[in-house]
């Protein structure tokens, strides 16, 4: 049994209120360990370990904590196996895809902003003929509130804290209860890496308690969340009063648009894996799939002939293409949509059952599952499934696929395959996300802003987009 422990001030330590919660394996169901529900007393005694820290870490030069996060970064990378077995094994997910995604992107968003806080400038403006210069500031807001998804463990954990802590902030992280244990490691590779005691704490818990703790407390002035859209507002209800910044990655519903003039094979290749990448567990992933009448019935062959072909296994083999979802409430709930498009007169093209993984038989498996439904208006087109599940529906007319893709409370992103320059256009513009993907899937340039619209969240994450949030502005104007 690994007993976790939250990391307060470079040390780890036990709850003070000595409560656990147990680790499962999604590959076996079985507990494999322990995590602290830490309480407000574990909170506080973060926040003052980050508060002693920030006079000093706020006052470090650029270059020294730009060393401290690519030293980070470094050892994430000499440490890959050790985090992407720990990381497979908390999530579920294959070890070979935490090779090449999640522990690679985890180093790379320490690089990058351990780079781009360099860059970072402030802005001047003379203005001319009242001999006065106007400045601008870009200064660290203090102790600041981290609180990231199961979904994407450290490579969402990380996208929240090198920025913080690059703009001169200390941190009070939370990783999500479900998957802890790469969040913890983490903070090891910190002490090795020299960063200072205090600047960065995480502290263990659900989201109910610790996370709450968080979001309450009177001097954690700014909060950056991703996780569910319902937790999103009980947040923004909780902080805003407290004028609190916000920062808020919520869900999506993502549209996956595909007219026949698209290049057939990439589209068909990225739309598997656009799919049922990480078991569909991405928000970016596209659920609803809207395809262009004259090549409907093509499309939907080949896409389940190479759905079919999708190997289901446990998260440690190397052929393994869909390992185990997160937990067993969270396979119950993706199981009970699949119920609820038979219902409604959704047919079940290919998968929709729990699998039995030989050796793993407890194991929270599902074959990845195509549904061939009628309306937009349907639950299972309307609400976020989260899971290895998408929908598959034809559409005639730009206008039409437009206003299925736009009618959804969400706004993340949206994928469109079209080699129409005109109709990219049209389409890009009208299109109600944060995000557009043309002719590719999650090609993502760390420069760039990254957020959704509706009720997908407020704010952008990425590039100066976070330095931005994380920093307050302040106007110096001097008259000569």
């Amino acid at each position: 049994m690994i007993k976790i422990k939250n990391y307060i001030n470079g040390k780890f330590e036990n709850p003070i209120n000595n409560e656990w919660i147990d680790n499962y394996n999604p590959a076996n169901g079985d507990v494999y360990g322990q995590i602290p529900n830490s309480s407000k007393v574990d909170v506080e005694n973060a926040y003052q370990s980050a508060k002693s820290a920030f006079r000093q870490w706020s006052q470090t030069t650029l270059e020294e904590r730009s060393r401290i996060l690519i030293k980070i970064s470094e050892l994430l990378d000499a440490n890959l196996q050790r985090f992407a077995e720990a990381e497979s094994k908390d999530n579920g997910k294959p070890i070979s895809l935490a090779k090449v995604i999640d522990i690679p992107r985890a180093a790379s968003n320490f690089r990058f902003f351990g780079n781009a806080i360099t860059q970072f400038a402030s802005e001047s403006h003379e203005s001319v003929g009242q001999n006065a210069i106007n400045y601008t500031l870009r200064q660290p807001i203090g102790v600041v509130g981290c609180i990231s998804p199961w979904n994407l463990p450290l490579y969402l954990f990380t996208w929240k804290i090198a920025p913080a802590i690059a703009a001169g902030n200390c941190v009070v992280a939370k990783p999500s209860e479900v998957t802890p244990m790469t969040a913890y490691l983490l903070g090891e590779i910190c002490n090795e890496a020299g960063l200072p005691k205090g600047v960065l704490n995480i502290v263990h818990g659900l989201g109910t308690t610790t996370g709450e703790a968080i979001i309450e407390h009177p001097d954690i002035k700014a909060i950056s969340f991703t996780g569910g859209t319902s937790t999103g507002a009980h947040i923004a209800k909780v902080a805003a009063p407290m004028f609190k910044k916000l920062s808020l990655e919520l869900g999506g519903k993502n549209p996956n648009i595909i007219f026949a003039d698209c290049d057939y094979d990439d589209m068909l290749e990225t739309t598997v894996r656009s799919s049922f990448a990480n078991q569909g567990q991405i928000c970016l992933c596209g659920s609803r799939i809207f395809i262009e009448a004259s090549i409907y019935d093509k499309f939907k062959v080949d896409f389940v002939e190479k759905v079919k072909q999708l190997k289901i296994g446990h998260p440690s083999e190397g052929s393994t293409d869909i390992g185990a979802l997160v937990s067993k409430p969270h396979l119950e709930k993706v199981l009970n949509y699949i119920d609820i498009a038979k219902d409604v007169g959704g047919k079940i093209l290919c998968g929709g059952n729990r699998v039995t993984v030989k050796h793993f038989e407890n194991g929270y498996y599902l074959e990845p599952t195509i549904i061939e439904i009628e309306t937009n208006d349907c639950r299972v087109n309307q609400e976020e499934i989260f899971g290895p599940v998408v929908t598959i529906m034809p559409f005639k007319t730009e206008a039409d696929v437009l206003q299925m893709a736009n009618k959804v409370k969400y706004g993340l992103s949206a994928t469109l395959w079209t080699n129409n320059l005109k109709r990219t256009m049209h389409m890009s513009n009208q299109l109600q996300a944060g995000i557009v993907w043309v002719n590719t899937w999650m090609l993502r340039d760390l420069r760039t802003p990254f957020g959704g619209i509706k009720a997908s969240g407020i704010g952008r994450e990425g590039g100066f987009e976070a330095l931005r949030f994380f920093t307050e502005a302040k106007n110096v104007c001097i008259k000569y």
